[in-house]
């Protein structure tokens, strides 16, 4: 596969993981900055692969071999962003576009010696799951904080932003996954949360809490 076939089939499986329907070429457009056009033409190149199911005007789905290629790339990608953080200290919200790059190697010989290396990590540095080499992936218990109840206490797992600008917030407030976050309060009017962070007491917005994934403890 070409680095944009791989970029495809990457995007389809994360706009897949959102929803069980079939996805748009409208959607894979928006998410991929391009024309609903060049989407058309790359779908017909991936089913022609049977990476996917496409059809005019019915949106798109995985194939069986298609999922697993996605799962691969994912795989690659996570498992670089271990490796940078823990081996290379990078920061959580400088990793993403430094594997974006790496995850298009194609040695399958690295990437499972570098899994072995790291000692087969579940989980990349925003929480999210590292699929194994059979593309089999632990799944983590979790929820957004923002569906917490006041005085119910959670465990941050992961982020659904990983955007360096919110993963740089967190930075700023001392979030991080490991941070156990009690729900002190709730504001009617706007949905703000004031809560508290280990010992730390602060205010946020409806759309940080629904953000971040936690685990009920």
């Amino acid at each position: 596969m070409t680095f944009s076939e791989e970029n495809y089939l990457k995007t389809i499986y994360h706009l897949t993981a959102i929803s069980d329907a079939e996805v748009s070429t409208n959607a894979i457009a928006e998410k991929m900055e391009t024309k609903a056009s060049s989407v058309t033409d790359m779908l017909r190149k991936l089913a022609e692969k049977n990476l996917v199911n496409y059809k005019k005007y019915q949106g798109v789905s995985l194939t069986e071999k298609g999922n697993l290629s996605a799962k691969m790339i994912v795989r690659k990608h996570r498992l670089w962003e271990v490796f940078l953080v823990e081996k290379l200290d990078f920061s959580w919200d400088e990793v993403h576009d430094v594997a974006e790059q790496l995850e298009h190697i194609k040695s399958e010989q690295l990437i499972n010696k570098l899994d072995d290396f790291l000692g087969n990590p579940t989980e990349d540095p925003h929480g999210d799951p590292i699929p194994d080499a059979k593309g089999r992936m632990v799944k983590t218990d979790k929820q957004l904080l923002s569906d917490l109840a006041v005085n119910q206490t959670g465990i941050c797992v992961g982020v659904k932003d990983s955007s360096s600008e919110f993963l740089k917030y967190l930075d700023k407030q001392e979030i991080a996954l490991g941070s156990k976050i009690e729900i002190l309060s709730k504001e009617s009017f706007d949905s703000s949360t004031r809560i508290k962070v280990d010992a730390k007491e602060l205010t946020i917005s409806h759309k940080i809490a629904t953000n971040l994934f936690v685990k009920v403890v």
